[in-house]
């Protein structure tokens, strides 16, 4: 299957090698003109190639054929049908009946359910009282009916709405900073509604599969429309379904993920992208792009609003909105009754422990449970333990094809690398000496099974990539959640990202300490908004919350600023920290990858591509490297990399531009795999 992008006269390709298109598949683009030049812009800004960048606008039933419109066959009664059909005899019951069901505008389906329809129609036609024709699905979205909402909008949030509302048919970047609770999707709803009574459509991204179930069932109970949802958990069918409904207009709502900000909309009206910080909307491999961006520039060309939802943005959000004051929207209080929870330090270098459970956090478990409220244990690592030790020798079981150890998964009774997927038996003595071996540390499984000993009367559900696998399994979990039917919720960040449960008094932060000494620029901030996002998930209702962060280093500069003055103290001293060493938001860069069977290998690529680009480097451009990636070596291939900073966008790009197309000519480009980021979310 190809695209159609240009048509020429001439080629420079010999005539022999030129084939013959099969089939045209459409009779008409693909792609309207905007969205179009969004991914043609696209694949330059990223440094991609154009076929790749279409390939993953497009549902892979599209790319395997299907047609881009789905026509349906319906009957309708000409004019003469419409005056004579009613003359028929009462004793021809099977023709009146069909006769009446066209004229009710009956799809094909509703009108097999009359006997020999088929004959009866064909009758019809004869006389010219039907004809057939083929209509595509699409409906008229100022007909929707809204359900009223029960919730009140508090002074903030009425505040909010309006200024989103001030915004429509122009071009906006607005940022909805709301603390956790403060009534975020309502204000997301009711803008949502004022858009689609105006016949528009609206496009909400989200960062995970896993909050799309909850955003998808406040809508439906708030819309009497079709939701368009788009994200990888879909079958083939589903997901070309979904995306024909937002191209027609027939959806006027398009809920989605990453790949969702490719979605064609008819008419569109709003863009919203809740929890706009998650480093989830950066594409990690092939195409990588940032879906969080890529909405902003295409709301600009749209020429319409655009909406960044968080409790804790992004640092380049917030230096966004610096600029433009007018374009920021705080909400700083909980909607309704709700409080924000206490939060308390729990020095574990003062606690005993059990399994990395201190005694002061067990005794508030109790305590919560016996006043009836949920609890939620997060912990951002999962398996049964993150090594495998011999504590006579000190031997322990690392990746044979990683720079990493392999992970304990007890229940599956093996050991696993999480960075390439390798599996080996847990061997319980150590190869070395052959002393029996101890698992060391704690994941998320070690603590469902500790938690299930200490308080065996309380059902407890663990949320992670391990235990929901299959599809459907999240929603019914989620389910028993907020039916009661779960006490103890443990998890890693599938339940630290915007879900409301209403009922969890306690969370506890089992681990506080996992990002405080990371090595990418980017980890204080990560962790900071983990923190914020995760306590924010206790006292969302009208009971009150606590939250318990246990850590070894409760003095440390990230917690004490954090918890004293809030994520917007955090955030201000790590921009200054950020324009001092300049890094983003305060540069631009780019990440030049390389990866081959030996290290000389790759480094000598990279040592080319430096190369290359200091002959037409500008001045403003840093170029730094070559160095071994933080894993030098991954799935048995080792890894390095080049980094150009520069101050602005024009400088990097114009560096990119020319030198791009040469490394690649290079013969040690022939020896590696290599691909280039620009804006990487992640230096690894």
């Amino acid at each position: 299957m190809g695209v159609l992008l240009a048509v020429k006269s001439t080629t420079d390709v010999p005539a022999s090698k030129l084939k013959t298109a099969i089939e045209v598949l459409d009779s008409e683009p693909t792609f309207d003109a905007g969205l179009m030049t969004l991914l043609q812009w696209s694949a330059d800004y990223y440094r991609h190639p154009i076929g790749e960048v279409f390939a993953a606008a497009m549902p892979l039933a599209l790319r395997t054929g299907a047609p881009v419109e789905k026509t349906i066959e319906r009957w309708r009664l000409t004019e003469v049908g419409e005056k004579e059909w009613q003359s028929l005899p009462k004793r021809s019951k099977r023709l009146r009946a069909l006769a009446d069901a066209v004229s009710c505008n009956a799809s094909l389906d509703e009108l097999k359910r009359t006997p020999n329809w088929r004959e009866g129609l064909r009758e019809l036609e004869q006389r010219g009282w039907v004809q057939r024709e083929a209509v595509t699905n699409s409906i008229d979205a100022r007909g929707i009916e809204v359900a009223n909402s029960r919730h009140v909008l508090s002074d903030a949030q009425t505040s909010a709405l309006d200024k989103i509302l001030a915004a429509r048919n122009q071009f906006r970047t607005l940022l909805l900073h709301g603390v956790t609770g403060s009534g975020k999707t309502e204000v997301y709803l009711r803008a949502v509604e004022e858009v689609v009574g105006a016949g528009l459509q609206a496009l909400i991204l989200v960062p995970e599969i896993s909050l799309t179930p909850q955003l998808v069932a406040r809508f439906q109970e708030r819309f009497s429309a079709p939701l368009a949802v788009l994200h990888s958990g879909l079958t083939d069918s589903e997901r070309l379904s979904a995306w024909r409904s937002a191209r027609s207009g027939a959806a006027p709502i398009v809920i989605g993920t990453r790949s969702a900000i490719f979605a064609p909309l008819k008419a569109p009206g709003i863009l919203i992208v809740d929890e706009e910080h998650d480093a989830s909307y950066k594409q990690q491999e092939g195409f990588r792009y940032s879906a969080r961006d890529l909405a902003i520039v295409r709301a600009q060309r749209l020429n319409i609003p655009i909406v960044l939802g968080s409790a804790t943005p992004s640092l380049e959000s917030l230096a966004r909105a610096k600029k433009k004051p007018d374009d920021l929207i705080p909400l700083e209080q909980r909607a309704g009754a709700a409080q924000p929870p206490q939060v308390r330090r729990i020095d574990l270098r003062q606690q005993a422990q059990v399994d990395g459970i201190a005694t002061a956090t067990i005794l508030s478990i109790k305590q919560h449970l016996a006043d009836n409220g949920q609890v939620l244990l997060y912990l951002n690592r999962r398996g049964y333990a993150p090594v495998l030790f011999c504590p006579a020798c000190g031997w322990s079981a690392v990746c044979s094809r990683c720079d990493a150890r392999m992970t304990v998964h007890r229940r599956a009774g093996n050991l696993t690398c999480h960075h390439c997927g390798h599996e080996s038996e847990i061997p319980e003595h150590c190869p070395q000496c052959q002393s029996p071996t101890k698992p060391v540390g704690e994941g998320t499984e070690r603590v469902e099974t500790t938690v299930a000993k200490l308080f065996p009367e309380a059902p407890i559900a663990r949320i992670d990539r391990d235990t929901m696998r299959h599809r459907g399994e999240l929603e019914a979990t989620l389910r028993k959640i907020h039916g009661g039917e779960v006490r103890i919720l443990v998890g890693t960040q599938m339940l630290a990202k915007g879900h409301h449960f209403p009922n969890v008094t306690l969370v506890v932060v089992l681990n506080a300490d996992q990002g405080l000494f990371g090595t990418d620029f980017r980890a204080a901030e990560r962790l900071a908004q983990t923190i914020v996002q995760v306590a924010g998930r206790a006292g969302r209702a009208e009971r009150a919350g606590e939250v318990l962060i246990q850590t070894e280093y409760p003095e440390h500069p990230l917690l004490t600023s954090l918890l004293s003055g809030g994520y917007s103290a955090f955030a201000a001293k790590a921009l200054r920290e950020r324009e001092a060493g300049q890094w983003p938001p305060f540069a631009r860069l780019a990440l030049l990858r390389a990866e081959a069977p030996s290290m000389q290998h790759a480094l000598e690529f990279l040592s080319a591509a430096h190369d290359i680009a200091n002959q037409v480097q500008p001045r403003s451009v840093r170029i730094l490297g070559p160095v071994a990636a933080p894993m030098a070596r991954r799935a048995g291939r080792y890894r390095a990399q080049l980094l150009f900073q520069a101050p602005t966008h024009s400088p990097l790009q114009a560096l990119l531009s020319r030198c791009v197309p040469v490394f690649a000519a290079t013969l040690q480009a022939k020896k590696v795999r290599w691909s280039i980021d620009v804006d990487p979310a992640e230096l690894f």
